[in-house]
């Protein structure tokens, strides 16, 4: 008989963009925290895209915490930061951008952009921000009534108005906008064959990284462009404080342009539906936010902790270290898992309970550490705003999912491509 306890639990693969598409694989999450806090991971060729050479899985939350602040030990900058390698000759452009960098450099940069991403012009657009809601909402539920009673709230409201904030914070034209969207998608949405088709292959017939220089061009020629405009006809918006900031580069306003139109975009993209499907699927906690026994604020971070906009960020390895008792050697990729660490039971009593006055709430959806999401004040405004007028304008009980949400396939987006609700009660 032998003496030996029971067989460990085997390591589940959490990288397949295509588990993403059902829903977050919670219960792998689970099973990793428990049993691999660090798992090495695969990455075999799917839906195209080559094999990679594997990477650790970081699921609890005081070690994904520990990832993003050590940027010292686990850098943006030589890797980048998607779990997929960059090709070699893309890394120089790719480490440009501020969100693959790290400290002092990445401090400059960010110090810049600060600079014209200020709280007072932010809290400028509240007005504007919920007078949108309220008018997309209204349509939204008029466009409802006079059909069969549902709408996808993706395609009626959350698309609209996360796009029109941020091209309005920014400073981009009424007649540009779509392509601010049609950019979004190519970039956030090329795992998922729905949103971007087949890879496109390049010269070397791999697929082409979207955010290569090639496949970029097009939204970097239109940030110079933009720039001139704003420089001739200044006003009171992001564009025109980064075109004439004399310390930016052309090269920095160009990843600057990328980072705010792809990033600035999709964390409210990905948020909004993803609170409003919570709030559908728990129509007690729906009641009592919209008859005032539980604030905004809270609910906001509540909502962000159940359903994060991204689900991992990658790191690199600058030196042989140890993380949860496991040895990781310089050069491997280590990549965070956001919903993990965001229903971690060590920290989160009940983490599967929608508690909408949940406090302490140290959630990572905004990340942590010198790359702290920059935009996280505007998109809270962004959705407190949403969540007030959804309570104005569908009382509790018609706030209903007419089936199931239809989710991205993405292991680095969190997004929900269709919404459809029950807006009206018969």
């Amino acid at each position: 008989m032998s003496g030996s306890g029971p067989a460990p639990a085997p390591v589940p693969d959490v990288f397949d963009p295509r588990l993403y598409g059902r829903g977050i694989p919670h219960d792998r999450y689970r099973l990793l925290r428990d049993h691999h806090p660090v798992a090495w991971q695969e990455e075999p060729e799917v839906l195209g895209w080559p094999a990679g050479p594997g990477f650790w899985a970081v699921t609890r939350h005081a070690d994904v915490v520990r990832v993003l602040k050590d940027s010292a030990t686990y850098s943006s900058y030589l890797g980048a930061t998607q779990i997929r390698d960059p090709d070699p000759d893309d890394l120089p452009f790719i480490r440009r951008m501020m969100l693959n960098q790290d400290p002092p450099h990445h401090r400059r940069l960010r110090t810049l952009v600060s600079r014209a991403f200020t709280p007072r012009r932010i809290d400028r657009f509240a007005g504007v921000v919920r007078e949108r809601a309220r008018t997309l909402l209204a349509d939204a539920v008029a466009g409802a009534r006079a059909g069969d009673g549902t709408c996808d709230l993706v395609a009626r409201v959350t698309d609209d108005y996360a796009l029109l904030n941020l091209t309005d914070l920014l400073g981009v034209p009424d007649t540009d906008r779509a392509l601010l969207l049609h950019w979004t998608q190519r970039v956030i949405g090329y795992q998922d064959p729905d949103e971007a088709g087949a890879p496109t292959p390049g010269p070397d017939g791999k697929p082409l990284n979207p955010r290569s220089p090639s496949a970029l061009r097009d939204m970097f020629d239109y940030a110079h462009a933009l720039a001139v405009h704003k420089r001739r006809h200044p006003a009171d918006d992001v564009m025109t404080a980064l075109a004439t900031d004399p310390e930016l580069t052309a090269p920095e306003l160009e990843m600057f342009f990328f980072l705010l139109v792809v990033a600035g975009n999709d964390t409210v993209r990905s948020a909004a539906p993803g609170g409003l499907s919570l709030l559908a699927q728990h129509p007690d906690a729906y009641r009592r936010l919209c008859g005032g026994e539980v604030g905004f604020a809270s609910t906001v971070d509540e909502l962000l902790r159940r359903h994060p906009p991204v689900l991992t960020f990658r790191r690199t390895a600058v030196q042989d270290t140890v993380l949860a008792g496991t040895r990781i050697r310089t050069g491997d990729k280590v990549v965070v898992l956001h919903a993990s660490a965001n229903h971690d039971e060590r920290v989160f009593p009940d983490p599967f309970a929608l508690d909408l006055t949940r406090t302490p709430n140290p959630h990572v959806s905004f990340g942590d550490g010198p790359h702290v999401c920059l935009g996280a004040h505007f998109a809270r405004l962004q959705l407190s705003a949403l969540y007030e007028e959804v309570c104005r304008a569908l009382l509790p009980g018609h706030l209903q999912l007419a089936a199931p949400p239809v989710r991205l396939v993405s292991n680095f987006i969190n997004g929900v491509k269709s919404l459809r609700v029950r807006v009206v009660d018969f």
